[in-house]
Parts: C-alpha cells; sequence; structure tokens
C-alpha cells in the first residue's frame, strides 16, 4: 500500500545506483505530439512551428545533463514514493498549471498531480494550491524546470493583470521582447493574466515601423509597398504602421482616404510624454486617436508603466502594449516541499510565508 513518506524516512541502505534517468531532446520530435489543450480553460496561441513539446523536453535535458540526477541517486531509493506540495509564497495570479503538468507527466506519467487552483486564480502568500504524488526521484527531476515554467508565467500573468484592469476599457497587449525560445510560454502566460496577445511573430502580421520607414522613403511609400505586395501574393492579414508624430498620422490618414488599403491598425509611438512630477502628458496622444476617429485600430506605445496605463486608456485608444509585460518579468516566488510544515516554519520567519 502505498504512503506519503517525509524525507526523514528514507532509508539509505537500499540505494539504486544503476537506474537513472537522462533526458535528451531531438530536433526531430513532432510538434506538440501528445498534447492535448482541448480541456484548458486559457489555451496557448496557435503558432504553426513552435514545438512546446520540445521546450520541455529541452529545459528538462539542460538540467539533467548526460548523467541525471546525482544527488537522487545518491540519497533516495529508486522507488520511493512520496507527495510534495506547492506552496505560493506571495501574492500573485498563477500561471503555468497546465504546463507543470505537461512538465510531470513527460518525466514519468504515472505521478498523480491535483489542484486546489487553476490558472488565472488569485493565490495568496502561504497558500497550498496543488501536489504531485508518486516516485520521488521523477517529482526531484521535474520539480526545479516546472518551478521555473510557473514562477516566471505568474511573475508575468501577475503584472498583466494589474495593467489590464488598470487600462480598462482599453487592451492590453504584450510585444516580442520575449525570453528567446519562450515566446509562446510568455504570451501563454499574458493571456491567463486577462491580457490579449500581439503579433506572435515576423509571420502573422504586417508591421511597419521605423527602419522600415525609414528604408523604403517614408509611410505613403512603405504602405503602397505593402498593398501591393499582399496583392501579389495573395494573402490577407492585419497591417499595422508605427508613427511617430501627427504628421506621420496625417500622413496614413491621407493615404487610406485616398487608396484602397489592407491597413488595420495605427501605432502612436512615444505620445506619452514623461514630466518631471512624475506624471506624464498624454495630450498629443488623445489629438492622434481624435485624428483617426476610429478608422482603425490605435495601439500606444512607450511609457508604459502600471502608474501611467490608467491615464493611457482613458484617451481612447484601443490597445496598449507594453514590452515590459515579458522583458523585465519579476518571478512569483513559489515552491514545491514535502516537508511543508517545516517550509512554512521558515517562511514566516523571512516573511515569505
Amino acid at each position: 500500500m502505498r504512503g506519503t513518506l517525509s524525507v526523514s524516512s528514507l532509508s539509505l541502505p537500499n540505494l539504486c545506483t544503476t537506474k537513472r534517468q537522462v533526458f535528451r531532446m531531438s530536433a526531430t520530435q513532432t510538434r506538440n505530439a501528445g498534447i492535448s489543450f482541448e480541456s484548458l480553460a486559457i489555451k496557448p496561441p496557435l503558432h504553426p512551428t513552435y514545438d512546446l513539446k520540445g521546450i520541455i523536453k529541452l529545459a528538462l535535458s539542460e538540467d539533467s545533463g548526460d548523467r541525471g540526477d546525482v544527488t537522487c541517486m545518491a540519497t533516495i531509493p529508486f522507488e520511493m514514493e512520496v507527495e510534495a506540495h506547492f506552496l505560493a509564497k506571495e501574492d500573485g495570479i498563477v500561471a503555468g498549471i497546465a504546463l507543470a503538468e505537461m512538465v510531470f507527466q513527460e518525466v514519468d506519467p504515472s505521478l498523480k498531480v491535483e489542484w486546489s487552483r487553476k490558472d488565472g486564480d488569485r493565490i495568496h502568500k502561504g497558500l497550498q494550491f496543488g501536489k504531485v504524488y508518486g516516485r520521488a526521484h521523477s517529482i526531484l527531476i521535474a520539480e526545479r524546470v516546472a518551478l521555473n515554467f510557473m514562477q516566471r508565467m505568474s511573475g508575468i500573468a501577475t503584472l498583466t493583470k494589474a495593467m489590464a484592469d488598470a487600462a480598462h476599457p482599453a487592451c492590453v497587449l504584450e510585444t516580442r521582447k520575449t525570453a528567446p525560445g519562450l515566446r509562446l510560454v510568455d504570451k501563454w502566460a499574458v493571456l491567463i493574466g486577462g491580457g490579449s496577445n500581439h503579433r506572435l511573430g515576423l509571420f502573422d502580421m504586417v508591421m511597419i515601423k521605423d527602419n522600415h520607414i525609414s528604408i523604403a522613403g517614408g509611410i505613403t511609400n512603405a504602405l503602397r509597398s505593402v498593398d501591393k505586395y499582399l496583392e501579389q501574393e495573395n494573402l490577407q492579414m492585419e497591417v499595422e504602421v508605427e508613427t511617430r508624430t501627427l504628421e506621420e498620422v496625417k500622413e496614413a490618414l491621407q493615404y487610406a482616404s485616398q487608396t484602397k488599403t489592407s491597413l488595420t491598425r495605427i501605432m502612436l509611438d512615444n505620445m506619452v510624454v514623461p514630466l518631471p512630477n512624475g506624471d506624464v502628458d498624454v495630450s498629443m496622444l488623445k489629438e492622434a486617436v481624435d485624428l483617426i476617429r476610429g478608422k482603425f485600430e490605435t495601439e500606444a506605445s512607450g511609457n508604459v508603466t502600471i502608474e501611467t496605463v490608467h491615464k493611457i486608456g482613458q484617451t481612447g485608444v484601443t490597445y496598449i502594449s507594453s514590452g515590459a509585460l515579458t522583458h523585465s518579468v519579476k518571478a512569483l516566488d513559489i515552491s514545491l516541499k514535502i516537508d511543508t510544515e517545516l517550509a512554512l516554519h521558515v517562511g514566516r520567519r523571512t516573511k515569505r510565508a
């Protein structure tokens, strides 16, 4: 009969020294094979080439190397089974629960994982919100990878939730300023936090930025080239153009008034002006929104912080994009503990539980 065992009950003489779990990633893995997103309340964004299962395998492989968990092999009998609990060490929005389950499943399909919270729920310091039961070796191999994903995603979701609430009625977007290799994971966390996704990459939206405009010789030339390209390639997709001045806004509007265009959104970049007292002046942004008069979606970008996003959201912009959601994320402190009583005692001593 299986029972819950604490670390103090481990018996060292029966150590297994011949079995070990080593994870290697093959570049030929089928994308997301065996992963079903149908049951998830908040599904990851769809990406044509992103290999989520491959990312999980890579994370496990870089941790286990070519030898496996030598500490587990040295200290814990291979068949030992334990129960470990997820413990929140600060308040926030939890994200990455579904991804953590995928990690445990990849390491050992026999592990049993249960949750009292779901992705997008609020958690508070000291809360035990999930548990995993099964072979101790498997749990400890998966532990850090699962927590790394959860902590990063929960940090992103927590900041996104705060910004999305403050920005209403505007919608909050992230950008492509994501951790290399974690594009889909970071953008999934934004969705869990109540934000919306900007383009996934270079392939799913035409986004004419300042460098494109400079090379093309101006906004009109850039827009004309995009319209011609999309027509030649028989492509239909969203088109956004970046503007930095009211004159550029007027130029985009003039082009659209004279030509059938695929333009759908105008970015209003750095039209939020910081003031010496820490406040921001949004009058230029408001004037640009008024010029556009709802003919196109609008997106405010630049000088977006948790302190400024509410004022920006009141200007009438459709979207507010913030690179800080993903490029400056502070991970939410979450741990996985077998001896939860001791963990809570230490946490209270250090004011982290």
